[in-house]
């Protein structure tokens, strides 16, 4: 079981080429003088974002990458050709760091966005560069630097609207491939979900959102029990989180209540700032209870737990509730949109 949100890689740039030491003979021309070439410039290696990925898996079977070196100089002034540049895929939403100073390199949040991280090593200048009056053949060139070496941690928030929290088996797989055109594995055993999985939920002609099916979180999560902190560091960009309970629990020892309570503990403890996110219950998994007790189990729910937020009940297995769930979802999200922009137009106002 490996969860790859987090993943180290080594990068390294070319080195820069030789500039080289060459005198000018042609046939007529006692005199030529020096004529060699500057070496070239070492490849560099950049990270590029792609939307066409959702994880950091790749990265288990590849954790080097280096780019090539500058060619030497050579003689009648020619320049050693640039070591070609390596782009290293990622997806949007990886967060880059130098693992040993702990620096941000960068945030990477738009499709195609570049980042620099190694830079290739200088060419070294070739001896037509030391010529002078009293030097008129100079046999000295300089080496070409070495290119940036790194060990970079690269981190994974997922870019959703809609983060999907619960217990392992709460279904949050079976609710993403509900709403959205998204398939996740689904199975009746903990920890289906290794990988977090993207949606998008279209509610009608231009009107859409991503939701994030999050791997589910176990008691100790925030001190990195089970899966650890990884899972709960997704919901950190998130505007909304739908916080999934099984109706009927496979562990009937924890009560539905019990379930919420702990992950919203888990929450706490991970991130203060997270747990005051806007949060609204699901109870999902209706259709294991009869049509005549549904209403008063999810009351009762309520009650114990005290719970003064948005309820929706649901079965993502037969989709009942999951339309109205989306729709309003989809509201709530372009009013958040539109208090963002207000409140932005505001700040550039006031600069």
């Amino acid at each position: 079981m490996k969860f790859v949100d987090e993943v180290t890689i080594k990068v390294a740039a070319g080195d820069g080429g030789n500039g080289c030491v060459s005198f000018r003979r042609e046939k007529y021309i006692p005199k030529g003088g020096p004529d060699g070439g500057d070496g070239g410039k070492g490849g560099s290696v950049w990270l590029q974002a792609d939307e066409g990925l959702n994880t950091l898996a790749d990265f288990r079977h590849t954790r080097h990458f280096k780019a090539r070196r500058g060619e030497n100089g050579m003689g009648r002034q020619c320049s050693g050709a640039k070591g070609e540049d390596i782009v290293v895929m990622v997806p949007i939403g990886t967060l880059v760091y130098d693992r040993e100073t702990g620096e941000q390199l960068g945030d990477l949040l738009e499709h195609g966005q570049q980042l620099l991280v190694a830079q290739g090593g200088r060419g070294g200048l070739g001896n037509i560069h030391f010529k002078s009056s009293v030097n008129r053949a100079p046999r000295r060139a300089t080496s070409g630097t070495e290119g940036e070496r790194r060990e970079l941690k690269m981190e994974l928030k997922l870019l959703a609207d809609v983060g999907l929290l619960g217990m392992p088996n709460a279904g949050k797989s079976t609710l993403i491939r509900a709403v959205s055109a998204a398939r996740p594995k689904v199975a009746d055993y903990p920890f289906t979900t290794l990988y977090p999985n993207l949606g998008v939920v279209s509610v009608g002609a231009g009107r859409s959102f991503v939701v994030a099916d999050v791997p589910g979180v176990i008691e100790g999560a925030a001190e990195g029990a089970g899966l650890g902190v990884r899972f709960l560091k997704h919901l950190s960009r998130t505007r909304l989180i739908l916080h999934l309970v099984d109706a009927l629990p496979l562990d009937e020892s924890v009560s539905p209540a019990e379930q919420v309570r702990k992950i919203a503990d888990e929450l706490r403890r991970f991130s203060p700032e997270l747990a005051e996110r806007e949060r609204w219950l699901v109870v999902n998994k209706l259709d294991l209870l009869p049509e005549s007790e549904r209403q008063s189990h999810v009351d009762a729910l309520c009650a114990e737990l005290g719970w003064q937020g948005p309820v929706y009940a649901v079965s993502a297995l037969s989709g009942e509730g999951t339309e109205r769930l989306s729709q309003d979802v989809m509201t709530r999200l372009e009013a958040m949109w539109a208090e963002e922009e207000e409140q932005g137009r505001n700040e550039r106002t006031e600069q």
